[in-house]
């Protein structure tokens, strides 16, 4: 593409470049899917139809390193980077295994160079690599799998459950897509620190966010980030009136939906999540809260409180969708948290020490929402042997609650 003689043969190796990779992509992911939403539509007319479908195992991570190509075929395209003519680091960009199978999702223009640079190793940079690798497994073994129990129950056998059990149900998959989620990428960034790489930041603190707006520049940050350069500012971005502003809006969450996978329940989730953030680009409050909510103080204003509150509440419904297998169970789900039962006792809830490790997780989260992730900073003054406990405390912790078999990640489906 580079070597393309005239801007016809450019575009030519550009669009071909992009077709093989959304066609892989769309083959192991989205044919099935098309062809059953294909049949089912005639369907509903009384017209029968039959078509063959493919049964291949997805490709572990392929939406992930689809968009880590697609960056870097783009970039190249707009003449932000030049092609790596090195075999050996273009072939490490695109395979460094630590963010391969669940992001995050890198560019060139920030890994490359540094895959290029001559790296020696760095001891307080490896050491805060193996500590937020610490922080990432408490987040998955501890966090994620035990909510992921109860939360399984429930989603499994949604019908048979009470309104109060519903949104325990709902309250611990919030919890268990944050902790499975964000603490893979701590592990994965931690990891890269150890090869003296920085990966690009994913999470900063999203539940703790005041507005949807602000939830999205703080949730899975590298793909909201990809969107916003590589589809919604080739849209128009904001550039345009108010309602150029909600389609393009309506678009890169819809498409970030499908991204998640080849089902309904995806799309209405980036439907939910456009539609919350709508008033605050209408109002033009998309851009108020940029800031670390309470910066410099230990408690958030009442104000800050409700707003967390709010917003927090609105993620939790969209995640309903998310979470269910189809959207007549998520409709279900919501339409069941709204009776009487809403008021009684949760059926067999977590175990209380459960609960209580989920509210020191959340409180830690909380005290240091400043840094890059909860325990960047903690105990850096303290005694040696005090600070090591805490890290014990942690080493323990894992070993005591850490479920039988565990699970696997969430985002390796994608």
């Amino acid at each position: 593409m580079e070597d393309a003689k005239g801007i016809k043969m450019k575009r030519f190796w550009f669009w071909l470049s992009v077709s093989v990779n959304l066609g892989f992509l769309g083959v192991f992911k989205y044919y099935n899917f098309f062809a059953e939403s294909f049949v089912s539509s005639f369907g509903h007319f009384g017209i029968k139809l039959h078509a063959s479908t493919i049964n291949v195992i997805l490709p572990v991570g392929i939406s992930f390193y689809t968009f880590h190509g697609l960056s870097y075929v783009i970039d190249i395209y707009k003449g932000r980077i030049k092609p790596e003519r090195n075999f050996v680091d273009y072939s490490l960009f695109v395979s460094f295994f630590p963010l391969l199978v669940a992001g995050p999702i890198e560019r060139a223009t920030h890994l490359l160079p540094q895959i290029k640079r001559k790296r020696a190793f760095d001891y307080s940079k490896a050491i805060d690599g193996c500590r937020q690798i610490l922080w990432g497994l408490f987040k998955k073994v501890i966090i994620a799998d035990n909510c992921a129990e109860y939360a399984n129950m429930v989603f499994n056998h949604s019908s048979n459950y009470s309104g109060s059990t519903l949104v325990l149900g709902a309250l611990m998959f919030t919890f268990q897509i944050y902790g499975d989620f964000s603490g893979y990428s701590d592990i994965a960034i931690g990891t890269a620190k150890l090869f003296g790489i920085d990966l690009l930041r994913n999470f900063a603190f999203p539940y703790f966010s005041r507005d949807m707006a602000e939830f999205w520049r703080r949730w899975h940050i590298s793909l909201s980030s990809w969107f916003k350069d590589y589809l919604y500012i080739p849209l128009g971005g904001s550039k345009g009136n108010v309602w150029m502003r909600i389609r393009n809006t309506f678009i890169i969450f819809i498409v970030s939906g499908f991204w998640h996978g080849a089902n309904w329940t995806f799309i209405i989730w980036g439907f939910l999540n456009a539609l919350f953030i709508i008033p605050s680009i209408v109002m033009k409050t998309n851009r108020s809260n940029l800031e670390t909510v309470a910066q410099g103080r230990l408690l958030p204003s009442f104000k800050e409180l409700t707003q967390m509150v709010a917003t927090f509440s609105l993620t939790v419904i969209a995640w309903i969708f998310f979470r269910s297998a189809s959207i007549g169970q998520a409709f279900q789900v919501i339409r069941d948290i709204f009776r009487s039962s809403l008021f009684t006792a949760p059926h067999n809830p977590p175990r209380p020490v459960i609960l209580l490790i989920l509210i020191i997780f959340m409180a830690i989260e909380w005290i240091g929402r400043e840094g890059r992730y909860a325990i960047e900073n903690v105990g850096l003054t303290w005694p040696p042997l005090l600070r090591w406990s805490f890290y014990s405390v942690i080493i323990v912790f894992i070993g005591m609650y850490m479920q039988t078999g565990g699970s696997d990640f969430i985002y390796f489906q994608f």
